[in-house]
């Protein structure tokens, strides 16, 4: 199960259970839908909820990935699971975006915000 709301700096995105293609599909048309309105965008994903995903969304995560390599500035990730963040350093690779893993949701969005200030 996924959620996605759209923050003043950032898109919030939490998965809860599997993740799986559909929740990633749903993903990509809100990002895309942000892309298409603002040209770029900062994401927060909370996967401390997540107990695992799909290879079909694996799959089409690295497509996306590559496709959209220079649209997004921040990428906060939370979670404390080794795997997720040996996936966040293999995305990273694939993207232009600067990517951190935090164990707290508030420290995410603090970077993010932060980041946004600053940068405006």
């Amino acid at each position: 199960m996924i959620t996605i709301s759209h923050e003043a700096h950032y898109i919030y995105v939490a998965v809860l259970n599997e993740f799986t293609v559909q929740d990633f599909k749903e993903f990509e048309d809100s990002v895309l839908y942000e892309l298409r309105f603002h040209g770029s965008a900062n994401l927060l994903f909370d996967l401390s909820g997540m107990l695992g995903y799909t290879i079909d969304m694996a799959v089409e995560e690295v497509k996306f990935a590559r496709k959209h390599r220079r649209d997004f500035g921040r990428v906060a990730i939370v979670s404390n699971d080794q795997w997720v963040t040996w996936s966040a350093w293999v995305n990273n690779i694939l993207s232009d975006a600067e990517v951190e893993v935090f164990d707290e949701v508030d420290e995410a969005r603090t970077w993010l915000e932060l980041t946004s200030f600053s940068a405006g």
